[in-house]
Order: C-alpha cells, then sequence, then structure tokens
C-alpha cells in the first residue's frame, strides 16, 4: 500500500518540500549560539536546500557532552557555534571528523589556525572578546562606580549583583576562567574567583544569559561576551559593554562534523555554506554581532572590534585540551562550585 502511494505520488510528479518525510534528506544538528541566530540560520538553509534541519539548541558545555555521551552511536551530524575550546576538546577526542572545506582559503587567519591546530576537525565560523555588560540605570540609580578592570568586579556594593555562567555548562564561562588563569597565573585566579564568589547573585547555565538578565534589571552586570552586551544595548536596553583593562581572552566560534555522522554528506554541505560571506553577512540581521570568518562577509558596524580591545594571546591549543579543562572544571567544582551563594 504505501509502496503503491509513493509511486502514484512520485510518477504524478507531485513535489514534495524541503520540510517533508520525502526531502533530499536530514540534517541533525546542535546549535550553541543564540536561539535567534540559530532559528535564522536554520531558515536560511532549507530556503537553500532540500535538506530537513533537526535543530537542537543547548550551551557549548552540554553539546560536547551529549557528543561524547553518543560517541558509539552518534545522533547529530554536526554542532555549530560555541566557543572553540570545548570543540577542539572534542576533536582531540576523535569525537569529531577531519575537513578540508572548500571555503578555507577565504577565512580569516585565526579561523584557519583554529581549524589547523584541530587537525581539521573543527573551524573557526565567528570570533569575540570576553568582557561584561552593566545596566546603566542600575548603576546611576545606586551610586555604583563604572567597572572597567576585573579588579573593579570585586567592589563590596556589588555583592549580589553580578551574574556569570557556570564553566561546567557554558563555553563563555570556561572562556572567562582559563582567561583569568592565564592573566593572573592559576593559583591567584582561584583566589579572584573566590573573592567574587561574594558578589555574584547567579550561576547561570546559558552564558548570555546573565547580560540579558541585567537588560531586564535582575541583576547589575553580566560577565558575557561582548557581543552579547551589544546585542542587548541593540535592543534598545540600557547595557553598556566594557572590555578590562588588564586584558581579556576570546572566543572562535566553531563548527565541527561528528564523527559517525549519519548524514554526513549533508553535513558538509551546511558546513560550506555556513561558512560563505553572504550567509555570515546575515548575521547581523539576527542581531548576532560576532566578527566573522571569511574574510569577505560584512562586519556588523556595532561589533567590537579586536584592534580596540587589550587582548590576551589565549592558548587555544593548551586549554582546549582535555586534561587542561578537567582539571581546571574539577578545581572550580571544589573551589567555587561547591561554596557558591
Amino acid at each position: 500500500m504505501r509502496l503503491t502511494l509513493l509511486s502514484t505520488l512520485l510518477f504524478a510528479g507531485t513535489s514534495l518540500s524541503a520540510g517533508s518525510a520525502l526531502a533530499a534528506g536530514e540534517l541533525n544538528l546542535i546549535c550553541a549560539a543564540d536561539v535567534v541566530i540559530c532559528e535564522q540560520m536554520q531558515g536560511d538553509f532549507e530556503k537553500a536546500h532540500d535538506i530537513k534541519v533537526n535543530m537542537v539548541r543547548m550551551s557549548s558545555g552540554e553539546a560536547y557532552a551529549k557528543i561524547r555521551a553518543e560517541a558509539r552511536n552518534p545522533k547529530t551530524d554536526l554542532w555549530w557555534a560555541g566557543t572553540g575550546d570545548p570543540h577542539l576538546q572534542a576533536a582531540s577526542e576523535g569525537l569529531t571528523e577531519e575537513y578540508k572545506s572548500p571555503m578555507l582559503d577565504q577565512l580569516q587567519d585565526w579561523a584557519k589556525s583554529q581549524a589547523e591546530s584541530s587537525g581539521f576537525k573543527t573551524v573557526g565560523v565567528y570570533a569575540g572578546a570576553l568582557g561584561w555588560g552593566y545596566n546603566t540605570e542600575i548603576f546611576k540609580q545606586k551610586g555604583y562606580k563604572e567597572p572597567v578592570c576585573w579588579a573593579d568586579l570585586l567592589a563590596p556594593e556589588l555583592k549580589g549583583e553580578i551574574q556569570v555562567a557556570n564553566p561546567n555548562s557554558s563555553g563563555t564561562a570556561y572562556t572567562a576562567l582559563a582567561s583569568l588563569v592565564q592573566i593572573m597565573g592559576e593559583d591567584k585566579a582561584f583566589e579572584y574567583l573566590k573573592a567574587l564568589n561574594a558578589n555574584i547573585a547567579q550561576y547561570t547555565k546559558s552564558g548570555s544569559a546573565p547580560v540579558k538578565a541585567a537588560a531586564r534589571g535582575e541583576t547589575g552586570l553580566g560577565i558575557v561576551f561582548m557581543h552579547d552586551a551589544v546585542a542587548q544595548t541593540a535592543e534598545g536596553f540600557p547595557v553598556k559593554s566594557i572590555a578590562p583593562c588588564e586584558g581579556t581572552g576570546y572566543e572562535i566560534g566553531s563548527m565541527s562534523i561528528v564523527k559517525g555522522a549519519r548524514n554526513m554528506e549533508n553535513a558538509k554541505t551546511w558546513y560550506d555554506w555556513s561558512l560563505k560571506p553572504d550567509v555570515q553577512s546575515r548575521m547581523k540581521d539576527a542581531k548576532s554581532f560576532q566578527l566573522p570568518s571569511n574574510k569577505s562577509a560584512e562586519i556588523p558596524k556595532e561589533a567590537p572590534r579586536f584592534e580596540d580591545i587589550k587582548l590576551i594571546h589565549y592558548d587555544f591549543k593548551t586549554y582546549g585540551d582535555p586534561d587542561k579543562r578537567k582539571a581546571l572544571l574539577e578545581r572550580w567544582d571544589r573551589e567555587i562550585g561547591a561554596v557558591a551563594n
């Protein structure tokens, strides 16, 4: 009966939409960026290809954990976006597939470097510096001094006014942890984090959640990637972005094909498509203000520029290493998470 119906449809020349069960194929995608850009990318891709995208949105740490848990029976084909450290960890553990996109030569050096350091098991799709965004109205009403340095976040009056994500679930927060270790040295960084804990109202699951809370007036300040703070300003909220005076780390948002992907060719199709300049130029339409990896893509005017920020020489290889990452997270759990407010 089913064969007869299918034959009838095909021979009748019935057109089948990309979203139907009989589309050219499917793609099982984890998107580790903000939900608005995830949905825009999904919609744009489906319009351009006869491929149905089954998308799940989760943070970088959650994405890595899911891919690791499913290693023997992968249910995900491609992991798009999210901080590069967990992508590098997945690559070093053999969880992702080597792929050299024909688009590689069009990319910024930092994006190509990400690919080369991983044995071409991941690639940079965007970049953004770490900092924070604070609610200017709250700070004015309460008479708080503008915090322009990491040290300023320890001010006693900021008790209960700061949010940051948990580095176990959030790539943003892991970048913050690894950046502080590189700026201060590991022991001093943990001393700083213990002192900062007194001012932390909440450790969130998502990396961008803290500045969204600040925008809504639920907290004074969120430690986030600066482009996430800029996005709130663009929405009309009273949020000001800060790049810390001592220096800061940055992310290379990355993309990886899962080893053993069931829809390998469709994963490669998304991979190449998402590196095109016109696709990356569209990201600003979702108020996603990162620096695009394609040299020809339009840089949003709101995007925080690296040349205006004091960046550290972030060691992606060391801090994307599974052993180093595990050790830092275990120490955070023992010394910060266990005593968190």
